[in-house]
């Protein structure tokens, strides 16, 4: 177990810089880390191979099996205990964790050229919607992610639960020109429209490919829409209307993850 520094007072120069990354977006691009709540995302974090900057825990966290077996992971990692009261400022989940991570925000290794399966977002605003996303393109094979400017925070707490740990399986490009991205994927990028004649199932999605998802009220903007190769529908039997953005997202990743399998079924493709 290592050394434990603890801290009681709000007035701690520390405990202010952590209150500021935990709430604002600007503060986590301005110093390039953020704060990981709970030991799942921990857990996926150090799957990488990296090891936080930091971990902060509160009293509890001393009696939970699973955080005292991570920390005994990362002796070198320093550990600090805050009061109950403080640790509770630091996060936004009814009942604490008990476990934050302070680390630096992971770099984009994949170029919009060498991507063989991703997606392109456009003003997902919703961080619930975004992280759900991020978690089905992770758990589809994706490689990339392409996120642009009027995207929620792709590094906020609420994006981090909602992707549970889907960030560190992909290479996520933030503030992405996502004009630029379309311009030089060397694939075919898919849109879904409720006016394609095309369905997801006909298309061939085994080869390099990109989904386009846009704003929830909105979709994608004419431009980008342009931009897109194949405009598809998902057949809905149903009566509704459409999709939210995140379960049509799940519903196309997941069509092209069963076709890269090699998972056969009986309508002809494309």
């Amino acid at each position: 177990m290592p050394t434990v520094k603890r801290i009681t007072s709000r007035d701690n120069p520390s405990f202010k810089e952590w209150n500021k990354l935990a709430g604002s977006t600007k503060q986590r691009r301005k110093v390039g880390e953020t704060l990981l709540d709970g030991a799942h995302l921990v857990q996926a974090y150090l799957a990488t191979g990296k090891n936080p900057l930091r971990l902060l825990v509160n009293e509890a966290a001393a009696q939970d099996k699973e955080i005292s077996g991570l920390i005994a992971k990362m002796p070198q990692v320093p550990l600090t205990c805050l009061d109950d009261a403080l640790f509770v400022e630091l996060t936004e989940l009814k009942t604490p964790s008990g476990l934050l991570a302070l680390i630096a925000l992971p770099q984009a290794q994949i170029a919009p050229s060498h991507s063989g399966f991703c997606v392109l977002l456009e003003d997902i605003q919703d961080p619930g919607n975004l992280g759900s996303i991020l978690r089905s393109a992770a758990a589809a094979g994706c490689d990339a992610a392409f996120v642009s400017a009027g995207c929620a925070d792709v590094w906020s707490p609420k994006v981090l639960r909602a992707a549970m740990g889907g960030h560190f399986a992909l290479s996520i490009h933030e503030h992405a020109d996502l004009f630029n991205v379309a311009a030089v994927f060397e694939g075919t990028i898919f849109a879904t429209t409720l006016h394609a004649a095309t369905s997801l199932y006909q298309c061939n999605l085994t080869g390099k490919i990109a989904f386009a998802f846009g704003n929830e009220g909105g979709g994608l903007s004419p431009e980008l829409s342009n931009l897109c190769r194949q405009p598809i529908i998902i057949p809905m039997p149903g009566k509704v209307e459409s999709l939210n953005v995140s379960a049509a997202a799940a519903v196309c990743l997941f069509e092209a993850a069963r076709q890269r399998l090699d998972i056969p079924i009986t309508q002809s493709r494309k």
